[in-house]
């Protein structure tokens, strides 16, 4: 208790100061990333989005000069990012705290944007509940309930009456199996077994060869990326058990393009579930891609577009105030803001501050390369998230 009185008295005495702030021709925004650790690439890729809109868009909006200040939290660290965002808002005085790759950090920095009353862009965290930690936050990026209560209506509406599940056993990854099993289980289907594998897990046999036991026509699966998508392929292979005979599926994470690479051709015909991939079919999103490449030597992926549309966001907002950095003007901007993404329409659900945008079905295709990609080929459009729809 007394740490949270000492944050609340560390921002008290800042604020103080925030007039002085205001008055500034400059709007300080505060990015808190992992960019260091088991997701820096995650947060890196984030950075990578800013970047490019900034590039592509300048430093300067509504006649004020935009400055980014990034720290690094180095991981999954609620501790650090608490203190990060109390030294932003204290110290560097920022006017917006943007960022947070991660579920903990999102949500131990969600009291002090409420305290400060700071305008605060989540651009990958994926938990339902993180925006109701503040009512200055606004999401671009999506909710593991989203996409897979999608993915389990669509599962049973196609044909899959019996399904298994496996998910890593944190928090995201519990999230994401109820949502499916939830949908799937409301249109008619059922979960013939369930199993939980640790977190960073090395190996799948076990977990597979259960699964296969059960005989079911789906095995649904949320693993993080990194290594664990090749070794579940090669458990899965290793006991027969192929997109071909079995309908193998899961949130987009599992078809990444690094994990496409690890896979080979054991992933071909896994269906997930996601907002953004790299391949989506538009102009728009050609011509992101292509500038991505030329800055950054790489594909940009579902960080990337949340950096990127994070700074949209912050930009819009700031045009709409006319320059204000107040922390109630901005988010009432954001609420309702809509926009052409190179990922599709989405915009800011005016009653939650979440994002609403298509979520896309692709299955894992050879390209005309030969190369291994996710290729959309249905989709449902404007999702919300449906926790907070419950709520």
């Amino acid at each position: 208790m007394w740490k949270a009185n000492a944050v609340v008295l560390v921002l008290a005495a800042g604020l103080a100061g925030f007039g002085t702030a205001q008055a500034q021709e400059t709007v300080k925004i505060g990015v808190i990333l992992p960019l260091t650790g088991p997701f820096a690439d995650t947060g890196i890729q984030v950075d990578n989005g800013i970047k490019l809109y900034m590039k592509e868009n300048g430093d300067t909006v509504a006649g004020k000069t935009v400055e980014i200040i990034t720290k690094d939290v180095g991981g999954i660290a609620p501790d650090v990012a608490k203190r990060l965002a109390t030294e932003l808002v204290v110290r560097d005085k920022v006017d917006i705290l943007a960022g947070f790759a991660l579920t903990p950090n999102a949500l131990a920095v969600g009291p002090i944007s409420e305290e400060a009353k700071k305008f605060m862009v989540v651009m990958n965290a994926a938990t339902s509940i993180i925006t109701t930690k503040s009512p200055y936050m606004a999401r671009v990026s999506m909710t593991t309930p989203m996409v897979n209560e999608v993915l389990g209506k669509w599962a049973y509406d196609n044909g899959v009456q019996e399904a298994y599940t496996i998910n890593a056993d944190y928090g995201p990854g519990n999230d994401a199996q109820s949502a499916f099993q939830r949908a799937f289980e409301a249109a008619g289907g059922k979960i013939v077994g369930a199993d939980k594998t640790p977190v960073a897990n090395p190996d799948f046999s076990a977990f597979v060869q259960r699964a296969k036991d059960a005989n079911p026509q789906g095995i649904w699966v949320f693993i993080p990326g990194g290594a664990q998508p090749a070794a579940l392929g090669k458990a899965l292979a290793e006991r027969g058990l192929t997109p071909q005979n079995t309908t193998i599926m899961g949130q987009g994470e599992l078809t990444f393009e690094a994990a496409l690479e690890s896979m080979g051709d054991s992933a071909v015909g896994i269906i997930t579930g996601f907002h953004y991939d790299y391949n989506h079919k538009s102009d728009m999103n050609a011509a992101f891609v292509k500038a991505y490449n030329a800055m950054f030597g790489r594909n940009p992926d579902i960080y990337s577009v949340g950096g990127y549309d994070g700074m949209h966001l912050i930009y819009a907002a700031l045009e709409k105030t006319d320059g204000s950095t107040d922390g109630e003007a901005l988010i009432d901007a954001a609420k309702g803001m809509a926009w052409e993404s190179p990922r599709g329409p989405m915009s800011i659900d005016p009653e939650t501050r979440d994002v609403i945008e298509n979520i896309y079905i692709r299955r894992v295709e050879k390209g005309p390369n030969g190369k291994l990609i996710n290729v959309e080929f249905d989709k449902v459009e404007n999702v919300k998230d449906p926790v907070k729809a419950r709520m």
